[in-house]
């Protein structure tokens, strides 16, 4: 079956889904509405969407196909009328499996209770206290019908029955390294070990990889020649900048119908991970649009694969153990500050531009998309995806992460997450200590250099000046 083309619109009193569906008998249209469900099939084209409230089919529901346009425009009628269906131009979240509902454990109430008082429990308590731990469970069980006290016992680590470990979005992937020899994969830090390689070692592998990479006279030569980085910093993204009615492009439209459906149970734990690893992603576009002005050049895979180590050695965020409690915030400085030290190491050790500067540059970038809401940062998403699909090799970086991201994204993430996030990241200190190099060191010995030179040209000027004869 194939998912037709469509958009959703509403008024105060329907909501009108418009579907291209060339060639075809209209009378062969079959339309099932169940509550929030609306499910279309006309061969060879099957359309199921899952609307924000219920929606009814009653006399100003209507089906009309225009055999001249292709186009065909069912009108639903709300059950509540003026009640305002959200996110109708999500089509990633409209085509997202209904939730499954939560199984919720049964709860005691407790209506009346009574205290127990008698000098016959009193004294059974005495007596009870003068026993053995055995002797006590014997008699809690004979008073209680013979039930023994049982105990679950905690439960055993999960048994590894294969040397293979999965990876990607919320580990749902394998099989997609099996054979990474035979690609010319530059970015792969795991070589063929990808598809056995525990998480403990991904992270020991990307660090040591890192810090062969690591270049001191690069940085040096950036940080003191930074003409070209100096026009990097003052461009602005174009998607930072508030632009209402907010709309996608039909190209992003497509691309949206071209996403998985799927429904992801993550834990809250798995929720929060996701939104951490979600700030490498981002940074590895901001850097990318930065350095190129939003215009990607044939070396734009690479730079988005190589920096985000979720992709290059399948290790994504956490990078910190930070203790959680409910009382804690959703997220605390310094693991923000974790997250981003390991995206700001890959930039000042692979690409072609090295500098601090032009990192945090890109961090401030990371704030102002995650401040516009989901719709610009699925954007983002859409971007990247788009440039990897077109690579004969990083592509696989799309299929593992980006698919499933962009529809978690559209379907899942929250807006009040994101502007939290956002807030954090935008005041987060980012020390250079952090990165694990010494740059400060690195910076201070550079202009010493820079000063002593200029202190010596002056002097060589001087000297000249000297040498020179008098002026008539």
């Amino acid at each position: 079956m194939i998912t037709p083309r469509f958009s959703c619109s509403q008024t105060e009193s329907a909501v009108i889904v418009t579907i291209y569906c060339p060639s075809v008998r209209a009378s062969d249209v079959e339309i099932h509405i169940d509550g929030t469900l609306f499910t279309l099939h006309i061969n060879p084209y099957f359309l199921r969407l899952n609307f924000s409230h219920n929606v009814v089919e009653d006399d100003s529901s209507s089906a009309a196909y225009d055999a001249s346009t292709g186009y065909l425009t069912v009108t639903l009628s709300k059950e509540v009328k003026g009640q305002e269906f959200k996110d109708l131009d999500l089509l990633a979240k409209l085509l997202a499996p209904r939730p499954t509902p939560q199984k919720t454990a049964p709860v005691i109430e407790v209506l009346d209770s009574v205290d127990a008082t008698g000098t016959d429990e009193d004294e059974l308590v005495n007596k009870t206290q003068n026993l053995t731990l055995e002797q006590r469970e014997i008699l809690e069980a004979a008073q209680n019908d013979w039930q023994l006290p049982q105990q679950i016992p905690e439960p055993l680590p999960a048994l590894q029955t294969s040397v293979e470990r999965r990876y990607g979005f919320l580990d749902m992937h394998s099989g997609y390294f099996q054979h990474v020899e035979h690609t010319e994969n530059e970015v792969n830090e795991l070589g063929m070990n990808a598809e056995t390689c525990p998480p403990e070692e991904r992270r020991q592998r990307r660090l040591q990889h890192e810090e062969e990479k690591w270049d001191e006279e690069h940085y040096i030569a950036d940080f003191v020649d930074d003409e070209y980085i100096q026009d990097l910093l003052v461009w602005k993204h174009p998607h930072t900048i508030v632009a209402e009615p907010f709309e996608y492009t039909e190209e992003e439209n497509l691309a949206m119908l071209r996403l998985p459906r799927k429904e992801y149970l993550a834990t809250p734990q798995q929720t929060h991970d996701l939104y951490l690893t979600l700030l490498t992603l981002l940074f590895s576009y901001a850097y990318e649009a930065r350095t190129t002005q939003h215009d990607p050049t044939p070396e734009s895979a690479w730079t988005l694969s190589v920096l985000t180590p979720a992709f290059s050695a399948l290790d994504p965020a956490p990078y910190s153990d930070v203790a959680r409690t409910p009382s804690s915030p959703p997220f605390a400085a310094s693991e923000i500050a974790e997250t981003l030290a390991a995206s700001y190491r890959r930039a000042l050790a692979f690409p072609l531009y090295r500098s601090f500067s032009l990192v945090e540059a890109c961090r401030a970038d990371v704030a102002a998309l995650l401040a516009q809401g989901r719709r610009v940062v699925a954007r983002c998403l859409l971007e990247m995806k788009h440039i990897l699909d077109h690579h004969e090799v990083y592509y696989v970086y799309s299929k593992i992460w980006l698919d499933d991201y962009c529809v978690w994204t559209l379907a899942y993430a929250s807006d009040d997450v994101l502007n939290e996030l956002s807030r954090v990241v935008d005041s987060v200190k980012m020390l250079k200590s952090l990165v694990g190099w010494d740059l400060e060191d690195l910076e201070q010995a550079a202009q010493q250099a820079m000063q002593q030179e200029s202190d010596s040209d002056d002097e060589s000027e001087s000297e000249v000046e000297r040498m020179l004869p008098a002026p008539l």
